[in-house]
Formats: structure tokens, sequence, C-alpha cells
């Protein structure tokens, strides 16, 4: 039975409704958008830059993306409790000062090189997740002043210049040039993978992934649930400091010694990477599978910019840009915990 006064709609109308209800869904669940924009991008590359599809190309292409993969780890489990992490470029620094200060120039073993900034990184990130969770403190202005505190004991540390190169065998590691066990296939890669699966692993399959989602969600209602939410924000920045080191560790392998500015690139990069993949930044909406496809994206975008000539400012444009426009999409979607 029809309303007087309303058009009844036609059978294509009807027919499009469904389609795009459809493709809103598979957006939610699946990162569908995103592999397409991969491999339109992966082809306009190929047809645009001469030898783009080259293996030795995409060998330093995987290795880009392990790295920013890496470093945005942490910065993935921050951002689905509800928080940002503005000061893993200064973790990143602390890694490379390690790398090419201790075990390089003090000669100290690289065994107990890698325990004391672990057990550093680990402490003044969960020092941090605590404060934010139980003082209410705006994480991306308290990590903003973290990584103020640790640029100054570093340039205090060093006065000014690093003396030491870090191990050898550390730029071994992280050549794209290198195999794993005679396969084709860069170490650095091999590690993104495993990390990758443990992570996704972790995430959906434990309880301390349950928690993170449950805090990211309401934290309100994770505590009634008994849910230690306190701890989880320790856990999450304790593991973007720690994460974030390492990668400073292997970065200056990569790059053959270490530096306060060495990654400075990360700080818009892994919060890019984590949102472009589709993790929003309201909390619980998300996993790492969506931050290694957003990953790969941004390092596709950056090599296509500087295949075609673009400088650093319009390298730094065009990510703001892809940050404006995909916060805009998800940030109009509700909290979690403002739903009923």
């Amino acid at each position: 039975m029809s309303v007087p006064g309303v058009a009844e709609s036609t059978p294509r109308e009807r027919k499009s409704v469904r389609l795009s209800t459809v493709l809103v869904r598979g957006q939610a669940r699946y990162p569908l958008m995103q592999g397409v924009a991969l491999v339109l991008l992966f082809l306009y590359g190929t047809e645009s830059i001469d030898g783009f599809a080259s293996i030795l190309t995409l060998r330093s292409l995987a290795v880009v993306a392990a790295f920013l993969g890496l470093a945005a780890l942490g910065q993935t489990i921050v951002i689905l409790i509800g928080g940002l992490d503005l000061s893993v470029p200064a973790y990143i620094a602390v890694g490379s000062v390690f790398s090419s200060q201790v075990a390089g120039a003090a000669h100290w073993s690289i065994v107990i090189t890698l325990a004391l900034l672990v057990v550093l990184t680990a402490a003044a990130g969960a020092l941090t997740g605590f404060i934010a969770d139980r003082f209410q403190v705006q994480s991306l202005v308290l990590t903003l002043g973290v990584q103020a505190i640790v640029f100054g004991i570093l340039q205090v540390w060093l006065k000014g210049a690093i003396n030491g190169t870090p191990p050898a065998w550390l730029g071994t590691l992280a050549s794209p040039a290198t195999k794993t066990f005679g396969i084709g296939i860069p170490p650095m890669v091999v590690i993104w993978a495993v990390v990758a699966v443990m992570a996704a692993l972790t995430l959906r399959r434990t309880i301390i992934g349950r928690w993170i989602y449950a805090t990211g969600a309401n934290p309100r209602a994770a505590r009634l649930a008994l849910v230690p939410t306190t701890a989880v924000w320790m856990i999450a920045f304790a593991t973007s400091a720690v994460g974030a080191s390492l990668v400073g560790v292997l970065l200056s392998g990569f790059a053959g010694g270490g530096g306060l500015a060495i990654g400075n690139d990360y700080l818009f990069e892994s919060i890019a990477a984590v949102v472009v993949g589709g993790t929003a930044l309201v909390g619980a909406r998300g996993d790492y599978w969506r931050t290694v496809l957003g990953t790969l994206l941004i390092v596709l975008i950056s090599t296509i910019l500087v295949g075609h000539g673009a400088s650093d400012a319009t390298e730094q444009i065009m990510f703001g840009v892809v940050i404006l426009v995909v916060v805009f999409g998800y940030g109009r979607n509700r909290h979690l915990r403002n739903r009923i």
C-alpha cells in the first residue's frame, strides 16, 4: 500500500541501496577500498616509473615498509585503546644511539645492550601509559612532552656528536640485498611477517587482545567488567616504546649509523599507516592487518611521489591530506561508548 504524497522507490533504486549497504558493511568488516587502492597504485607506479616493478625495487620497498610497519605496531595498539603516541621518533632515536654508542663505541655485548634498551624504554612507556590513564592526561600532549624530554636527555648524553657505529651484522640484517636462509626475501621482511602474525593472533585470540578492545570501546564499562584498564594502557605504551626503539636499532644498521633525526619521518607516517589502513582514531575499531595494508599504501604513495620528482615538503603535504581525508571519513562515526 502506497502512502499519498510519497513516491515509491523503483526496483533499480532499491537495488542500488542494497548494493551500497553491502559495500558499506563489507568495508566495515574488511579493508576492501585499501586493497583496491593498493593494486591501482602499484599498477600506476609500474606504468609511470621505469623499473618500479623490478625485483631490486620491490625488495627495497618491502624493507622500507617493514621498518614503517614495525614502528606502527605500537601505534596501532595505542590508537585501539583511544590514545595517540607522538614519542615514537624519540624512541627510534634512542635505539639508534644505543646501537651506535653502547654496542658500537663502548663495545658492550649486543645482548646486554638490547636488554638494557628494552628495560629502559618499557619502563618509560609504561610510566607514560600509567600517567595518561590514572590522571586522565591527554596522551597526545603527554607523549609530546615525553618526546621533548627524551630528545633533551640524548642531546646531553651525546654532547652534539655520535662517536660510534652499529655492529656490521646489523647492516647485513637490514639490507634489502640480504637473503633469508638462501631464499630471496630480505630478513627484515621475514621479521615483519612473523611480528604481524603474532600481533594479529594476540589481538584477536588472547585475553590481552580482548582487554585492549574492551578498554578502547568503553573504559568505564571495561573497569566494571574487571578489565585492568590501567595495566592495558601501560602495556600499550610500553609496547610502542620498545617497538620503536628496536626499529631504531635496525634503522641504524640500515643507515650505517645512528642519529637524533633518524626517526623524524615516522612521526606522521606511523599514524598515517594506522588510519589509512582503516583503524579509526575513536578506538576499538581495526587491527594490525589493516595497519599492514596502510603501511604498504603509504610506502607506495611516497615512492611514486619521489619517482615523479616530488620534494619532501610535497610528501608531507600529501600525507597530511591523506590523514585528514581518512580521519574525516572515520571520524563521523560515533565512539562505541556513545552508541546505544
